[in-house]
């Protein structure tokens, strides 16, 4: 298995500091390149209190001018709100910058504030994406195209220069629900898994999206992300990490999203409820048997691990280098 991270870059509750929080991020994502991890990837969203970085592509250009091989990208960038050559061009010129190093992830988006930013009706995000997802493949080509569709007219549009990877850099696609798993096995080059949904919803999204992707005549790539947290201790990594991720946990339960619409008001909304089959977090030898097990359960090469979240600020900088120490030392080199 491959190895990434994916970092919240914001500072709640009212966006200070944003800055620290950006040059903390880039040291994190020095030091994952040194421990062994393969990527780093940000997402997207506007008008959050917390100050959530909206640019994803700004803050992956930044991470590549201090690393030299780690990969960088966006999961997700919200499709929807972007005009899609500005997209293919944004991310040409990263990966000619980083000498190929880009991938991009993208979505649909489920926040109302991120498309009221952009006055973009949520109804027409599913064909907003679908168009931009062709019209940026049909960019990277670096062939001539003219594209007829409900929301974008093209003519004659020849996009140069191509991009630093042959013949393309990977497009990613997030899903969550069994729509989405078969819109990214039709359209992508990969299938992104929510990192909060449990391991029995995760086995069926990954078989919707691999049928869908062997009947395009795609090549499956599953990419896990996960809420994870390794420390001396299963104690210490509950007491460190706990807090953070159940305060992410509450925002996407009172919301409604998918994967926490079967937890009703009579359970009880503890991290030792909702933990098993759902996060790795444990000392080095439990997380490696943990990751080997999603492994065979859902056939994933590739794993990006959510350390740092929005919507609690943390775990703290200090905290977070001393997990990606011990995942480098402990968990990778056991999970080849």
């Amino acid at each position: 298995m491959k190895f990434g991270i994916y970092s919240s870059i914001a500072n709640p509750p009212r966006g200070e500091h944003l800055d620290r929080c950006i040059d903390e991020v880039i040291a994190e994502a020095q030091l994952a390149e040194e421990s062994g991890f393969e990527a780093c990837f940000f997402g997207e969203h506007h008008q959050d209190k917390d100050g959530f970085l909206p640019s994803p592509l700004i803050v992956a250009t930044a991470v590549a001018a201090q690393t030299r091989h780690l990969h960088v990208g966006t999961s997700v960038m919200l499709l929807p709100l972007h005009h899609p050559v500005h997209v293919a061009e944004d991310v040409i010129t990263l990966d000619l910058v980083s000498k190929g190093r880009v991938i991009l992830g993208v979505g649909i988006g489920y926040q109302a504030a991120d498309f009221q930013a952009f006055a973009v009706p949520m109804e027409h995000r599913v064909a907003l994406f679908e168009e931009g997802v062709e019209i940026i493949r049909q960019c990277w080509s670096g062939e001539p195209f003219s594209f007829h569709g409900a929301h974008y007219r093209l003519d004659n549009i020849h996009i140069r220069p191509r991009p630093y990877q042959t013949p393309a850099p990977p497009l990613w696609i997030g899903a969550s629900v069994p729509a989405a798993a078969r819109r990214a096995g039709r359209l992508g080059d990969a299938f992104v898994a929510t990192p909060s949904t449990d391991l029995e919803s995760t086995i069926r999204l990954v078989n919707t999206y691999r049928q869908a992707a062997l009947q395009a005549g795609r090549q499956p790539q599953v990419v896990l992300m996960r809420d994870a947290w390794v420390a001396e201790t299963h104690a210490e990594a509950a007491a460190v990490y706990g807090p953070e991720v159940m305060t992410a946990y509450q925002y996407y339960w009172q919301h409604r999203l998918a994967e926490f619409r079967n937890i009703g008001p009579e359970v009880e909304f503890t991290l030792e409820n909702l933990a098993p089959n759902r996060l790795i977090l444990g000392d080095p030898d439990t997380c490696v048997r943990e990751f080997q097990r999603w492994h065979e359960a859902t056939g994933a090469d590739y794993v990006l691990l959510r350390l740092r979240h929005a919507h609690s600020g943390g775990p703290p900088h200090a905290k977070i280098m001393q997990t990606l120490k011990l995942f480098g030392e402990g968990v990778l080199p056991f999970c080849r």
